[in-house]
């Protein structure tokens, strides 16, 4: 991993093409190899989740690296992006982009996911080809967002057949808790807090002149917007287990 992450910060060339012909090519062997023989629904949440393992885990990692290989001074809510940043956040935009497409062409529907993936694509597409600074704040959300990913796609995957496998629903069940632990510690806590700093200096007025108005106050909306659902969606989970477990107790009691 440190060998890849030194070979993105050397890299002059635009990566998106490569990042997205990767997910690409991830996304067609789930469809067409790994869940061939699932059901359609199952066969269509298993692609987008082996994309999602592909891109999780990598860029919160490649976050952190973006971040420590800048100096001190250069760690700033308005700060120039660096070439690696760059790099991580079209890493990031690739893979919406196949997520994209993918709810677009199967899903079109889910239009909670199709509006979470454009707004985080605009913030992202802001950032790195309109005004060129402020990746430092987008690749901590970025972090934040994804160190939940990995637990999260085996938490879903199992979910997805734990009506029909015993031992997926006895993953599922030993997964819950804790997943919804660190997600809340990520998503209710250090999201809001690190949100709150970073809206507090956009608001500010400071270097207006390298991050326009309009760019920080849509940057502002687009986060706040998916800090609150997220916490509106684990709320719900937690709440769906308390009731599971308080009737597990209630059939055990009688």
């Amino acid at each position: 991993m440190a060998e890849l992450l030194a070979s993105w910060a050397a890299e002059e060339r635009w990566m998106y093409p490569a990042f997205l012909a990767m997910y690409a090519v991830i996304y067609c062997v789930g469809q067409l190899v790994l869940f061939r023989r699932w059901e359609w629904r199952h066969r269509l949440d298993g692609a987008s989740c082996l994309i999602s393992l592909a891109h999780g885990s990598a860029a919160a990692l490649a976050a952190v690296a973006a971040i420590a290989a800048q100096p001190a001074g250069n760690r700033g809510f308005a700060a120039p992006n660096s070439r690696m940043q760059d790099h991580v956040l079209d890493y990031s935009v690739a893979y919406f982009t196949m997520d994209l497409l993918h709810y677009l062409a199967f899903l079109p529907g889910d239009i909670l996911f199709i509006a979470h993936h454009l707004a985080t694509l605009f913030v992202f597409f802001t950032c790195r080809y309109v005004v060129h600074h402020g990746a430092y704040a987008l690749l901590v959300l970025l972090f934040l967002a994804e160190v939940t990913s990995l637990l999260q796609n085996v938490w879903t995957l199992a979910g997805i057949w734990r009506a029909e496998v015993p031992t997926a629903a006895r993953v599922y069940n030993t997964l819950s808790p804790p997943f919804y632990v660190l997600y809340t510690i990520v998503r209710g806590v250090a999201g809001p807090v690190f949100f709150l700093k970073m809206s507090l200096f956009y608001l500010s007025g400071q270097a207006v002149d390298l991050i326009p108005w309009w760019v920080r106050i849509s940057w502002i909306i687009v986060v706040g917007a998916a800090i609150t659902v997220s916490n509106f969606w684990i709320w719900n989970l937690w709440k769906t287990l308390f009731k599971e477990r308080k009737h597990s107790i209630g059939k055990k009691d009688t």
